[in-house]
């Protein structure tokens, strides 16, 4: 049985590295931009949109493409290097003395650089600001995520809390949300989440994609929900002639503040609401429920969508590969990730796996002894 856990851990894993890499060279542009660059919908692994790609965008330097992960994986990987030290359940005290060291002193191979570095040399500006809140400014772990820009920079590597609580949707939304406030606030941790309690619901035996996002939308508070909600009755409603993202776009950009042109983003792009979501959860969310699950369906629903096409990609990808296991993921991707990415994709979904199954086996303890205790008190 741990074996089988341990696969299905690698599996959330593997899927969430391959779905970054397979997004990352659509990230930032429409459906037709895409289909007019590639003579078509992207279909694989696809070189970069750009051979530039070092000059073109000083702010962003990054070789986008080529089986390339992103700061999506990265962190993710962060994340499960904290969770094998401590072998515990985290907290936003956990990101604070365990992930932000590892982002700062943690050498390793980036690809979208070519070259080894620290991740703080990788990470979106929303991810910077975790260093910049906890390590200089000393700002307490559970608030330090106030002041940031609100996008998905938490939600996008939250996949592994899922798993540490695997079948127990509302303790991975808990568990993600008091973590999530060392980065981030409003909407963009409310997405946290809410992704680490799909992909728990994702690892409960018998789950189906609806189960799942029927899960998701229950945990979801305000704009967040109001806009899984939106998006996931568009998807029930869809025609079949009508294309699945222009449907997923209408549905959702009444709740995002990003704008319709993703390069030019309006002025209200990333203020704290209570009225507004992250655009990718409920993009995700519908991809999963459009696809019944298949992760191969939906990852590419989510790279042609085009926009946050790599975080879209994870957070669909992720549940789809805890629902179906490895053997949804296509092994001609994982093939040209791990190579384009000089990156064994499935060493961190074993270590996760291992880890996983300890934390697991000590809630169970825990469940048994409070059982007892309610037993006891005449209220079991």
């Amino acid at each position: 049985m741990n074996d089988k856990f341990i696969a299905r851990a690698e599996a959330v894993v593997v899927g969430v590295a391959v779905a970054d890499a397979l997004g990352g060279a659509t990230e930032g542009w429409t459906p037709q931009q895409i289909r007019q660059r590639h003579g078509g919908p992207v279909t694989g692994i696809v070189g970069p949109y750009n051979e530039n790609w070092s000059t073109a965008r000083p702010i962003a330097p990054y070789h986008k493409g080529d089986g390339h992960i992103t700061d999506d994986t990265l962190m993710m990987n962060l994340l499960i290097d904290v969770y094998a030290e401590r072998r515990t359940h985290l907290d936003a005290y956990a990101m604070a003395d365990g992930l932000v060291p590892l982002m700062i002193s943690k050498v390793v191979w980036i690809p979208e650089l070519e070259r080894e570095s620290i991740p703080l040399q990788r990470v979106f500006l929303a991810e910077k600001y975790l260093v910049h809140r906890i390590h200089y400014a000393h700002a307490d772990p559970r608030e330090a995520g106030m002041g940031n820009i609100v996008n998905c920079g938490a939600a996008m590597y939250m996949a592994p809390v899922g798993v540490v609580n695997a079948g127990d949707p509302r303790a991975g939304y808990a568990e993600a949300i008091d973590m999530a406030g060392a980065h981030q606030l409003s909407y963009g941790r409310e997405a946290a989440g809410v992704f680490a309690g799909a992909v728990a619901a994702a690892l409960t035996p018998g789950a189906t994609a609806a189960d799942v996002v029927q899960t998701a939308l229950e945990l979801s508070h305000d704009g967040t929900r109001a806009a899984v909600d939106a998006v996931l009755e568009a998807v029930r409603k869809r025609q079949p002639d009508t294309e699945l993202n222009k449907v997923l776009r209408e549905a959702v950009a009444p709740f995002d503040t990003v704008g319709p042109d993703y390069r030019k983003q309006s002025m209200e792009a990333r203020l704290p609401s209570r009225l507004r979501s992250i655009e990718e959860l409920p993009v995700a969310l519908g991809l999963v429920l459009a696809t019944d699950g298949n992760y191969r369906e939906a990852v590419l629903g989510a790279i042609n969508y085009g926009r946050d096409a790599d975080s879209i990609a994870v957070m669909a990808g992720a549940i789809c590969a805890a629902l179906q296991g490895l053997e949804g993921v296509p092994t001609e991707w994982i093939d040209g990730v791990s190579e384009g990415s000089r990156l064994d994709l499935r060493a961190a979904g074993t270590v996760l796996g291992e880890v996983s199954v300890q934390i697991l086996r000590a809630d169970a303890s825990r469940a048994r002894e409070r059982l007892a205790s309610l037993d006891e008190l005449g209220v079991a």
